[in-house]
């Protein structure tokens, strides 16, 4: 009875033990063991990621799937457990290593139609009494005499925690000491890396990254050592120097060369070949009697700066055919670091055609040049003759319903800055010039006026009636007290007021306002006739832009006269100029006949303001410039109404 019974209790357990490992045992795809294991030591955290969730296991994105982890020495599955174990889809944490969790562990990845099945190891080691750092250890290797890096083996833990977006921190020990960023030409760069400056044999030795996080509510770490060492001699990666990537153009049945330049950083004899290569194919010939051909390949230390080689090979074209162009040819360089390569495209020259493009080009340039020059300096002269020979193309001013082609406005008896010589300019020299010599028609006050009629509808009506209004004016025209403090009251609050304070446009209708007749030619009418003249057209230019305001300026202005001038005359002469009088006074050979002239018919006065009578002159060419066009074309009314639809 005890044998059989003790086999019956066997048999019994037996049984529970399949019931329990039944579903490790299911028809599954087996991926066997995975080839890498995860080491750990007691006390850290472990991390194993299943590698079925694949393109190349299942359709992962579109199916449906779930993953289910066992231990493959009970059988049974695994589930979260407080402070030990934590389930997080194809990854399995343990946040506190211990020995008893060395061991294979089964994933078991089922979808609705296929089962799939892994496995994967933890290596749980004890660590080494009297060493710092893990037993099992990566190697790495510095180069001495240049700045390298250590990278830290746990880029899929970080990784893995940056997508559940935990937070983690690296910490190196260089053997038990803990490296601070920072110091000693130590470096904490890139996350993973330590960057060391200047490496020296002495830095050979072990080094640790410790990573620190919180998971499932445990502060754990897990680290890796690297067993480092220095080597004396090292090769860094090729550059290519020459071609640079460029293009080239000869012509068709010269010879060419190009050279091929590559400076490889190194200490010792680098292990470096450099060749020239066609369409991908080597050109190995070194023989000169062939018509393509290569340099043998030359190599000299640079022991400066930078310490290295410089490796040499020359292309060689004894004659070049229509076959050689179109194509890119490469500069390769095989080494252990990597393959760098610089190339150039061999392109047909173009006929010399730069010297007769460069003097084309010039030519037109210059005559540019000189066409500006010419315009600048002859600007007004220009003008003037294409108004004469095209007046067809000007519309015809008899039609615009104006009477006057200019109203002449300036100081007149009584008025703050009178002057008989201005007097004499306007009533005299101005119609026998621009009327009798050039046809123009011109209003101009004391001498147009109707008798009776009051001095605003005067000033407001018949620079209605005109295309221009010449202000002929000296530095004592607005300077005068009276008349600088309206105008410049006037134009620092309304422009459209006179200086008592008056509506200008009201002022028409008010019948007060208006008695004040040409039959009372005092001195309150000149001055308010002086400033209401300077308001309309200043509130017309500037503000209305109906009107063209040409300045005429017959004496010179000095900066601290023009600094009391209204705020409005000032901005107008800045924008548009001023036609001046007083510059022909410089050329005094000019001023010699006409000085006689004046002379003899006033007896010597006004001689020195009078003007020269000659159309031709450059003042009066100045003011036709800015007087209306007299063009001949017709614009119909109806046609000008349809065309504005």
């Amino acid at each position: 009875m005890g044998l059989s019974s003790q086999l019956g209790s066997v048999l019994f357990f037996l049984g529970l033990y399949g019931i329990c490992s039944g579903s490790v045992q299911e028809n599954c795809t087996n991926y066997r063991l995975q080839f890498e294991r995860v080491f750990s030591v007691p006390g850290h955290v472990a991390m194993l990621n299943s590698t079925l969730v694949s393109p190349d296991v299942f359709n992962f994105t579109t199916v449906p799937y779930n993953i289910t982890w066992y231990d493959s020495k009970t059988g049974r599955e695994l589930s979260n457990q407080t402070a030990q174990i934590l389930l997080h889809g194809e990854t399995l944490w343990f946040l506190n290593v211990t020995l008893d969790n060395d061991g294979e562990y089964i994933t078991i990845l089922r979808t609705p139609s296929q089962c799939y099945r892994q496995a994967t190891k933890l290596v749980v080691h004890q660590p080494v009494a009297g060493e710092c750092g893990r037993p099992m250890k990566a190697f790495q290797m510095l180069t001495n005499g240049v700045t390298d890096t250590l990278s830290c083996p746990l880029k899929e833990y970080i990784k893995k925690l940056d997508s559940y977006n935990i937070t983690s921190s690296i910490k190196w020990y260089r053997g038990c000491d803990l490296i601070v960023d920072g110091t000693d030409r130590f470096t904490y760069w890139d996350t993973i890396k330590l960057k060391i400056d200047g490496v020296m044999p002495q830095y050979n030795g072990s080094y640790t990254c410790i990573l620190t996080f919180t998971l499932g509510g445990v502060t754990g770490s897990v680290s890796e050592t690297i067993d480092a060492w220095v080597k004396e001699e090292y090769c860094l990666v090729p550059e290519v120097r020459k071609p640079a990537n460029e293009i080239i153009k000869a012509q068709i049945g010269s010879n060419f060369s190009k050279e091929c330049l590559v400076f490889v950083p190194s200490v010792g004899k680098p292990m470096v070949d450099i060749f020239w290569l066609a369409r991908d194919d080597l050109i190995l010939s070194t023989d000169p009697s062939d018509r393509v051909y290569t340099s043998e390949q030359r190599i000299w230390p640079q022991n400066v700066t930078r310490k290295g080689v410089w490796l040499e090979r020359l292309l060689i074209f004894s004659k070049l055919k229509e076959e050689d162009f179109n194509i890119n040819y490469t500069c390769r360089a095989y080494s252990d670091r990597g393959f760098p390569e610089g190339y150039f495209t061999l392109l047909p020259a173009e006929p010399y055609i730069i010297l007769p493009i460069g003097s084309t080009l010039g030519g037109v340039m210059l005559l540019f040049i000189v066409s500006v020059i010419v315009y600048y300096l002859f600007k007004v002269d220009i003008v003037l003759w294409f108004r004469q020979a095209f007046p067809i193309l000007y519309t015809n001013k008899d039609l615009d319903g104006k009477l006057y082609d200019a109203y002449v406005a300036y100081p007149q008896h009584c008025a703050v800055g009178f002057s008989e010589k201005v007097e004499t300019f306007a009533l005299h020299t101005l119609p026998q010039v621009l009327e009798k010599a050039c046809g123009y028609k011109l209003f101009i006050a004391g001498r147009d006026c109707l008798p009776g009629q009051a001095i605003v509808d005067s000033v407001d009506d018949n620079i209605q009636a005109s295309r221009r209004l010449l202000l002929l004016y000296t530095a004592s025209t607005f300077t005068g007290k009276r008349h600088t403090s309206s105008v410049s009251s006037h134009n620092n609050n309304n422009i459209s007021k006179n200086s008592d304070g008056i509506d200008y446009n009201k002022s028409k209708t008010n019948d007060n306002s208006s008695s004040m007749s040409f039959d009372g030619s005092d001195e309150v009418y000149s001055d308010m006739r002086q400033q209401l003249e300077c308001v309309a057209a200043m509130h017309r230019a500037l503000l209305e832009g109906s009107l063209k305001v040409v300045l005429v300026e017959l004496e010179e202005i000095t900066p601290a006269q023009l600094a009391l001038f209204p705020e409005s005359v000032r901005h107008l002469r800045k924008k548009q100029g001023a036609v001046c009088w007083w510059k022909n006074q410089r050329t005094r050979q000019r001023w010699k006949t006409c000085i006689r002239r004046e002379d003899k018919e006033k007896g010597g006065q006004d001689a020195e303001l009078s003007p020269s009578l000659s159309p031709s002159s450059t003042f009066w060419k100045e003011i036709k410039y800015h007087m209306p066009v007299r063009g001949k074309r017709v614009v119909y009314p109806a046609k000008t109404a349809l065309l504005n639809l």
